[in-house]
């Protein structure tokens, strides 16, 4: 009887079997009931992968890169990507990012009427409340990642690691102007010329 009702009511546990057979007559304990339900063949809900391809048409990513020029300087290198077709909608550079800098970058990547259902970031601070007020005003979803867990947010991670390895591993940046003029040659590679295998 016990995985009689598993089967048939697969979002039960034991607690839930276990109050059914006792309205039923049958008094036995949960630990009982947990032996013999039927085991599971994979998680109870959906995964983060399925999650992502669920929410691929509405999901846009966003995360932040750090690049050393010449004179060791550190220069801040931003980007915004479409999941869909793993499109960069938007990059910026600066020296000093802050929230209302970050919040005004994500106003210029997507009008009031192309905004995304959510938006996959990192747990970084430079997202303070200015740039969580503009998220929620454009009526985004913010979904945050994991500390430590890059592979949380893993389309804009990849485009990071093709920019560095593709472009700024072959090149000494020389300032902001430098840097915003080889990325702006490097993302109209990206979306116009490059081949995405996961695209075909």
């Amino acid at each position: 009887m016990i995985r009689r009702m598993c089967a048939e009511h697969s979002g039960w546990g034991s607690p839930r079997i276990q109050a059914e057979l006792t309205l039923l007559g049958y008094n036995v304990s949960q630990a009982t009931v947990a032996k013999y339900m039927k085991r599971r063949a994979g998680p109870p809900s959906q995964t983060w992968k399925t999650f992502l391809k669920n929410h691929m048409a509405e999901t846009a990513a966003i995360d932040f890169f750090v690049v050393p020029t010449v004179t060791f300087r550190l220069l801040y290198g931003f980007i915004v990507l479409r999941h869909e077709r793993r499109e960069i909608v938007h990059f910026a550079v600066t020296t000093n990012p802050t929230a209302a800098w970050t919040a005004r970058q994500l106003t210029e990547s997507f009008p009031w009427d192309e905004a995304p259902r959510y938006l996959l970031r990192d747990r970084d601070r430079i997202y303070g409340e200015e740039f969580t007020a503009r998220v929620k005003a454009m009526d985004i979803e913010e979904v945050v990642t994991a500390p430590q867990s890059p592979w949380q947010n893993p389309y804009v991670e990849r485009v990071i690691g093709s920019i560095r390895r593709e472009c700024l591993d072959h090149v000494i940046v020389l300032g902001e102007e430098h840097l915003r003029c080889i990325l702006r040659s490097y993302v109209d590679y990206y979306n116009e010329d490059r081949a995405h295998r996961s695209l075909d």
